[in-house]
């Protein structure tokens, strides 16, 4: 038995067609459908742990809605800036192509908190209410809404993210459109599907399986700490920055088309900048306090 022969059998083997549907010129991707469903799972958990701490269901939905909006821009803009100068640039009408692929995690959770942020700072404002007035008789009077802080709703989403990042990973291995460095380890991943991006490619490392452990292990570690950090918006940041500091180390295991300045990809420098910004921060102001106590009743 030749080299090869030996490192399939020491390898896991994928052979899942990475495309449901592929007809008509409509792809849909396991990419795609774990991403739709981790975003699900994400606005779920977010309206259930929100209303048990007195947030309004309603502004929960309509927050998330301004998120997933805010989000999906933010991940295909910062992918779409990686690859301008190989894809985009050439066929433009692939940047709105969200479906089949080619996005940018930290480009989504920047995006997101923008979008979520926006609509809590937008919705009570005086513009809005008089903007509302002429459709009434549509939307119902423009009364203004019990709004949550910016830094509070973030500490209720983190986990959630947490939660659908590891979601949305699952699709990301079964596609096996994330390369890695080659490996001889028994868990090496090879895909075998002729459809696949990866086919062809020796026994990798699967980074992505990484990440999503990662992603489940941050979430125990933090989870205790959900209401102990001070003030709002603190958790968030140490979400942010742990992250960041997991994903830059795991980061070295990919392989990426683009490779900028110190031979960093374009995840790596997104995760120093949140870094940068995120441990200052909480070296400044966050505080350890006593958990706080028991969740007030929603309220609708």
């Amino acid at each position: 038995m030749g080299i090869d022969g030996i490192s399939i059998l020491a390898s896991i083997s994928i052979g899942i067609n990475p495309n449901l549907i592929n007809a008509g010129g409509f792809l849909l991707s396991w990419h795609g459908v774990f991403t739709f469903v981790a975003v699900a799972v994400a606005v779920f958990l977010v309206v259930r742990w929100g209303s048990r701490q007195g947030m309004v269901t309603d502004v929960l939905y309509s927050a998330s809605m301004w998120a997933i909006i805010g989000g999906i821009i933010g991940a295909r803009a910062l992918h779409v800036i990686d690859f301008w100068d190989e894809i985009y640039q050439y066929d433009f009408i692939r940047v709105f192509r969200v479906w089949e692929g080619g996005i940018a995690i930290f480009g989504a959770i920047s995006g997101g908190f923008v979008g979520g942020s926006l609509y809590l700072l937008i919705r009570n404002s005086r513009w809005f209410l008089a903007l509302w007035r002429p459709f009434a008789f549509l939307f119902g009077q423009p009364n203004r809404a019990d709004l949550p802080r910016i830094g509070h709703l973030a500490d209720v989403t983190a986990p959630a993210l947490l939660v659908a990042m590891a979601i949305g990973r699952i699709g990301d291995v079964i596609n096996g459109e994330h390369f890695a460095k080659v490996t001889d380890l028994p868990w090496g991943v090879i895909y075998t599907h002729p459809d696949s991006p990866g086919v062809g490619r020796p026994a990798t490392h699967p980074a992505v399986a990484y990440e999503l452990l990662f992603d489940l292990a941050l979430l125990a570690v933090l989870w205790p700490l959900r209401h102990r950090l001070r003030p709002h918006g603190m958790f968030f940041a140490l979400y942010a920055a742990t992250y960041s500091v997991g994903r830059f180390f795991i980061s070295f295991l990919r392989v990426e088309q683009n490779i900028y300045f110190g031979g960093l990809n374009e995840a790596q420098i997104v995760a120093l900048i949140v870094i940068i910004i995120t441990v200052p921060l909480l070296v400044w102001k966050a505080q350890i306090v006593r958990p706080t106590p028991g969740p007030r009743p929603a309220r609708s």
